[in-house]
């Protein structure tokens, strides 16, 4: 079958309402231009270049057209176009389920033009992907204007906002203890400081949601395998069925751990992930072994919509796709509405 023609930069058409069918949108709380200009001498806080990938994951990004400067962009920029790659799997098969194409916004998009959550995104979303890739050097934060539109959003009975800040490496002062982290997660591409998700922390505190994305853990895999070790799930707190069907994620050297801050009868850590323990790390040696993976707060008061918490990796094909996966993918996109 030919490949559909791609459109760039063209305003939104927003989706009409259909009954039992979700409207699913990607916000993207970066700014692309302050991403992709960071100062590639700098070590710390910055996305590496597509050069860079292409030295570590040799030989994997030499076919076309990675390795093609004529191509593909070789500096950070061509890495922030992997995101958008790897998301593809994901806006196909919930527009497959759903009926409607998957709306993917950036709050600083390549062009420059700045969308700040509003009305403009939510209007005609009903559930929201909201992915803390920003660097928090760049300085995103949510407006009090777009934190109230949030509430407005989930005001709506049946919405749901999926929030996914992703990791918090190295915030010790302390740089043995930055090294162990390093040497945790073993991915050369990240820094030994890369500090995530300033946008979705404001949004997190605005709502009075009281969990924090802390450390970045390496999963445990099946022993002889390179496959992500299975959730610990919670099934019997699952009973709107987030996580039925669904074993695993997908491995990825560095993950979250969606802290719990306080108590609250409307939390309920859904799933936890085992942690690779043949490598040391602080929250490991604290006697931890395993962290939170996905965290759900139920409706509430005025809200009347779900917020799912899970990192933003587990709706990219980088990091690999299975049936468990995508079944995740469909439980989301076919989730009541009422």
């Amino acid at each position: 079958m030919t490949a559909r023609p791609r459109t760039y930069n063209q305003v939104h058409i927003p989706r009409a309402y259909t009954p039992g069918r979700r409207r699913v949108s990607m916000y993207v709380a970066w700014s692309y231009p302050a991403e992709a200009n960071r100062d590639v001498a700098v070590m710390e806080n910055r996305f590496s270049t597509m050069t860079e990938v292409r030295r570590v994951a040799w030989p994997d990004y030499e076919s076309p057209p990675y390795g093609d400067a004529a191509m593909f962009s070789q500096g950070i920029a061509g890495s922030l176009e992997l995101f958008f790659r790897a998301w593809e799997l994901f806006q196909q098969r919930v527009g497959e389920v759903t009926g409607h194409p998957v709306a993917v916004f950036q709050r600083v998009d390549h062009a420059g033009y700045q969308l700040p959550l509003d009305d403009r995104v939510l209007g005609d979303t009903d559930t929201l992907l909201l992915f803390g890739l920003d660097h928090m050097v760049t300085n995103q934060e949510a407006a009090p204007e777009e934190i109230e539109a949030l509430r407005q959003f989930l005001a709506r009975e049946g919405t749901c906002l999926v929030l996914g800040p992703h990791h918090e490496v190295g915030v010790s002062n302390d740089l043995e203890e930055r090294a162990m982290e390093y040497a945790h997660h073993g991915d050369p591409l990240v820094p030994r400081q890369q500090r995530f998700g300033k946008y979705t922390r404001s949004v997190m505190q605005g709502l009075g949601i009281p969990v924090e994305n802390r450390y970045g853990l390496r999963p445990a895999v099946i022993p002889g395998t390179k496959t992500i070790a299975p959730l610990s799930v919670s099934r019997d707190l699952d009973t709107r069925n987030w996580l039925d069907g669904v074993e695993s994620f997908n491995f990825h050297m560095h993950l979250p751990h969606y802290a719990v801050t306080m108590e609250d009868n409307e939390v309920s850590v859904l799933a936890t992930q085992p942690i690779d323990l043949s490598r040391p790390h602080p929250f490991t040696e604290a006697g931890n072994r395993e962290f939170n993976a996905c965290v759900w707060i139920r409706p509430s008061g005025k809200r009347g919509g779900d917020i799912l918490m899970v990192d933003s990796t587990v709706f990219s094909t980088l990091f690999g796709v299975d049936r468990s996966l995508e079944r995740f993918w469909r439980n989301i996109a076919t989730a009541s509405l009422n």
